[in-house]
């Protein structure tokens, strides 16, 4: 049976190995992009692509729930859109901090916000959330404590989906890695071992994991992907 599952930030260098690889594997996909380009190979590999603002919740609103009337077996959302900034304690101000939030908390809240109303209708359901070390390490948070703080956020969400969700057969899982590596990283930290780091097809592979019948059996996971990085 053929398996419906949206996917934010779809047209970053994580998100589109993930549509990649999930295409491959049989699911139907409904992409959501940034502002960014969206490639050939995104509308060749999802059913649909579209450019939603996930920093507007009524915005975000309106298309999830548009998406979920078009498609009522959708059963899953892997949401990678977030963004990272720099910034130790002496540097972190309110807008610093309004920003990470917005980015990496809020464009999740907007979208699993429409999905628990729908997943609880349903009586099932997978939330797929992207985590960091900085968030769970004081020691790797120090120097980016915007993006730390907005990422713990994430972990806080996944246990109250759980906990709200257990008696609907709604989860929620949350992906740790440390460095991607991407190609923004390698010209940021030109100096550093490329091959510790961890690849974006392990992180797809792993969500790929997560969306499998095994997968679903966990509640409260937290994967985390360091390799030797």
């Amino acid at each position: 049976m053929e398996r419906t599952i949206l996917i934010t930030g779809a047209n970053g260098n994580l998100g589109r190995e993930v549509v990649k690889l999930l295409s491959a594997e049989g699911y139907k996909i409904i992409a959501v992009a940034g502002h960014g380009e969206i490639t050939e190979s995104l509308k060749q590999h999802a059913i649909r692509v579209d450019h939603v603002d996930l920093l507007d919740e009524k915005s975000s609103e309106i298309f999830v729930q548009s998406m979920i009337d078009e498609y009522p077996q959708l059963e899953a959302a892997v949401l990678l859109a977030g963004g990272f900034e720099m910034g130790n304690l002496e540097k972190t101000d309110e807008n610093l901090l309004d920003k990470q939030i917005a980015l990496n908390f809020k464009t999740a809240w907007f979208v699993v916000k429409p999905f628990m109303t729908h997943f609880k209708k349903k009586g099932a359901g997978q939330i797929i959330l992207i985590g960091s070390r900085p968030a769970i390490n004081p020691k790797d948070g120090k120097n980016s404590i915007a993006y730390a703080l907005s990422k713990s956020l994430l972990f806080r969400l996944a246990e109250i989906i759980n906990d709200s969700g257990k008696d609907h057969g709604i989860t929620a899982s949350v992906i740790v890695p440390s460095i991607l590596d991407t190609p923004p990283n390698r010209v940021d930290m030109p100096d550093a071992d490329f091959d510790a780091w961890v690849k974006t097809s392990t992180v797809a592979e792993t969500i790929s994991f997560i969306l499998s019948d095994a997968g679903k059996e966990l509640r409260q996971p937290v994967f985390k992907i360091y390799d030797r990085s």
